[in-house]
């Protein structure tokens, strides 16, 4: 934006104009529909920025066991860590192969959605890392983006296609049961959306495909459901917009986290995973909430 009589004026990136609320409660928080109010932040919790000055941070994951956070800042090809116990922030791994999305198994093992690599590894207990799928039908992968974990055939690691009419399919999740898939339609016209699917088969399959919510305006990405079946989605389009919106397990959005950047993806953690980490562009911020997070990736 140009100043009159030829000088340029230059606005502070929106990460460095944020602060701690200065009153409780954060006005960060808003409730738009009753329910929230019961699994919203408490009164006395504010949002916290846990680190910043990365490029582009996705996929957060929670190990509970080590009180630790991992996410991936994509565009300078790492892998990061922060730890509950310092608060200190790291390298987990450089380079990461471009990762994106992350999860962890049955077993407690990361699985990661490698963009350069073009396949999805998990990461052995001894820093090992094992290719778990690279290919379709004999081509290799594009650039795989998100992951969850529900069931693998590890003896043929065969995949199938369980939803093949999405336009750019991105953020998953599962109900706390398992019953259902959720996932986002990035490229869906004139809006995005977001999709449900019932699991059937042993969770082999996917049916009953329909819409769960039109995004209008909003531009949802990652997302996870806590243990009530809300659905708390990583949401951006605009600075209005930007931050985390909650979805009620009938579709009403209940409420929303505003954030001065755009969130791209979310986990729950902290000891009792009712600490809510948001991986939004440059930095992760975190608050606590009234509920808690499926366990789980």
């Amino acid at each position: 934006m140009n100043r009159p009589g030829g000088g340029r004026i230059e606005f502070a990136p929106a990460h460095d104009r944020w602060e701690l609320a200065r009153s409780y409660p954060d006005p960060a928080f808003q409730t738009l529909d009753p329910r929230f109010d019961v699994i919203k932040p408490p009164m006395n919790a504010g949002l916290e920025r846990l680190a910043t000055g990365f490029r582009w941070a996705e996929g957060p994951v929670w190990f509970g066991d080590g009180r630790y956070l991992l996410w991936s800042d994509i565009p300078n090809n790492r892998i990061m860590k922060w730890e509950e116990e310092t608060g200190r922030a790291c390298v987990f791994r450089k380079p990461s192969d471009h990762a994106n999305g992350n999860t962890r198994d049955r077993q407690g093992r990361l699985v990661t959605c490698e963009h350069e690599g073009r396949r999805v590894t998990r990461t052995e207990y001894d820093g090992s890392i094992t290719v778990i799928l690279d290919r379709f039908d004999g081509k290799r992968l594009n650039s795989p983006n998100d992951v969850v974990v529900n069931r693998v055939d590890g003896r043929t690691g065969r995949a199938t296609v369980v939803a093949g009419d999405l336009d750019f399919p991105n953020g998953l999740c599962f109900s706390p049961d398992e019953s259902k898939l959720y996932i986002v339609e990035s490229r869906a016209r004139p809006t995005r959306l977001i999709h449900v699917y019932d699991v059937v088969e042993d969770g082999a399959q996917l049916a009953h495909g329909r819409v769960f919510v039109d995004a209008g305006d909003g531009s949802p990405d990652g997302f996870r459901c806590d243990i009530e079946g809300n659905l708390w989605c990583g949401w951006g389009g605009s600075e209005a917009l930007n931050g985390v919106v909650v979805f009620a397990p009938d579709a009403t959005m209940i409420g929303r986290i505003a954030l001065p950047e755009r969130c791209a993806n979310l986990c729950f953690g902290g000891r009792k995973r009712n600490r809510l980490m948001m991986a939004a562009s440059r930095s992760i911020y975190s608050v606590y909430v009234n509920t808690q997070g499926v366990a789980g990736g």
